[in-house]
């Protein structure tokens, strides 16, 4: 198989097109930060990195490459090479870069020439990716006009946000839910992954529709993943969607989506253990807000939370409704009502799910990727 593709400086091109990337870098830098599609298939590893780099350190460039052709080689050579022809084979239209485009890229390249296949690299490797997300990011916020979906919990914010034409689901990008009871399955990314992935939204919703992004309503962290200053900023001067729901339903959505839905996340990753992790997850929840809702509020609840657990083992939620609806009433209300009379932007729509839908198609310009 013969790739005869050049090396490419078009950043652009491969993120809004998700060009498959094959990056050689170590684990562990690999670990630190990457791209959604982006996959690791190193030319040396964690151990191999730090050896070669004290050699580096000590006696130059020459030494150091002498050494890496040392600890890779025979068998061990052979099999990095097949995973990079199998991953080649699988995304002929894909690129590899190491941390700079360097020494790393060339050697891979120059392997994998041995073997009959030309493939492309990355000019500038990671760090130029990175840096244009970095600098894209600041366009995105400059550029674009944002709308933010509020309403108190439960209301359903994120199944009526992935509805709507231009959105870009913060809680998605991070996997969080955004609430102390947020955590899900496969935890999340760390920051620069983050911060990466947010920065490909932006630009697709930049490029491919009009720049009016609707924005779930977050803090600066959604869990641990942050938003920037800047993003924070501009989301808090940009008007407002206030999506209203009533109490009833409420409790509904926050049964299917934290009981329900987290159940069977856990019991999807877990089998057997599923149940028990997705309660004391439940349970430890609860916990975490202890000394906001105060001692004897917190062991009232979380005794309701726990025989709610008993009877879901003997195949009835129905009692999980009654800790959510006071969590929700007696808690939650009161500090969005707080936050809500604190927000700068103005509230430009009030009303339920299917008001607010049909406003935004009537009102705000959106556009298919096909147009």
């Amino acid at each position: 198989m013969s790739q005869k593709r050049p090396n490419t400086d078009n950043y652009l091109d491969i993120f809004l097109n998700d060009r498959p990337l094959m990056d050689v870098r170590a684990p562990v830098e690999f670990s630190k930060g990457a791209f959604a599609h982006s996959t690791n298939l190193p030319l040396i590893n964690d151990r191999e990195r730090e050896q070669v780099g004290i050699r580096y350190k000590h006696e130059g460039q020459a030494a150091a490459i002498a050494l890496g052709n040392e600890l890779v080689c025979g068998k061990e050579r052979d099999a990095r090479i097949e995973g990079w022809m199998q991953h080649v084979q699988t995304n002929p239209e894909g690129y590899l870069y190491c941390f700079r485009g360097g020494l790393r890229s060339h050697t891979v390249q120059a392997w994998l020439r041995e073997q009959g296949i030309d493939y492309p690299l990355v000019t500038g490797g990671y760090k130029a990716l990175r840096r244009f997300l970095i600098d894209e990011m600041e366009k995105s916020i400059s550029q674009c006009r944002f709308f933010i979906l509020s309403g108190k919990t439960g209301t359903g914010k994120t199944r009526l946000l992935i509805t709507l034409p231009g959105h870009v689901d913060l809680e998605g990008i991070a996997n969080h839910r955004g609430s102390s009871f947020g955590r899900r399955i496969g935890g999340q990314p760390n920051q620069i992954d983050f911060e990466n992935a947010l920065s490909v939204a932006l630009l697709k919703e930049r490029h491919f529709r009009t720049g009016t992004v609707i924005l779930e309503d977050e803090s600066k962290l959604i869990g641990r993943c942050s938003l920037s200053q800047e993003f924070r900023e501009k989301m808090q001067l940009a008007p407002i969607l206030l999506l209203e729901e009533d109490l009833e339903y409420r409790v509904q959505i926050t049964l299917e989506e934290y009981v329900e839905e987290n159940l069977k996340e856990n019991i999807a990753a877990y089998g057997e253990e599923g149940f028990e992790r997705y309660a004391e997850a439940l349970l430890a929840s609860l916990d975490r807000i202890r000394k906001r809702l105060g001692g004897a509020r917190h062991q009232e609840l979380r005794a309701i939370m726990e025989q709610a657990l008993t009877e879901q083992r003997n195949g009835s939620i129905e009692r999980h409704r009654e800790w959510i609806r006071t969590l929700l009433a007696d808690y939650y209300d009161p500090m969005y009502e707080y936050q809500l009379d604190n927000k700068q932007g103005e509230v430009v729509l009030k009303g339920d799910r299917h008001t607010i839908h049909e406003w935004v198609m009537q009102n705000l310009p959106h556009q298919n990727a096909a147009a």
